[in-house]
């Protein structure tokens, strides 16, 4: 994989997180709007290489007529490992940025 290969597809793990962390924003944004359906994110591989974040809407029936489906201990853990998620692929893009500056300087000399 080149070098720009790995920070494309960092780039494309850091955007899919961010589509992820939108939707459990909407989710707890509407958590007490009766009959809100549940954002959930979907995530896949995409070629050659990189992440597809695609919104679907819960099809789970909310536990009574005047409530949401949205579970807020499920909303937490998801935001958590978006953050996660996002600092692996930044790191990543980071290295990837530290391998292109070696690469010019050993060019320029």
């Amino acid at each position: 994989m080149s070098i720009s290969g790995i920070t494309n597809t960092a780039t494309s793990g850091m955007l899919a997180q961010q589509k992820r962390v939108a939707n459990i924003a909407n989710n707890v944004a509407n958590v007490d709007t009766p009959g809100y359906q549940r954002l959930n994110t979907n995530l896949s591989s995409t070629t050659p290489s990189g992440v597809a974040a695609t919104t679907t809407v819960s099809d789970t029936p909310a536990s009574t007529p005047d409530t949401s489906n949205v579970d807020l201990l499920d909303e937490m853990t998801g935001l958590i490992g978006s953050e996660h998620a996002f600092a692996a692929n930044a790191k990543v893009f980071e290295t990837g940025a530290d391998m292109w500056d070696m690469l010019m300087s050993i060019k320029r000399d």
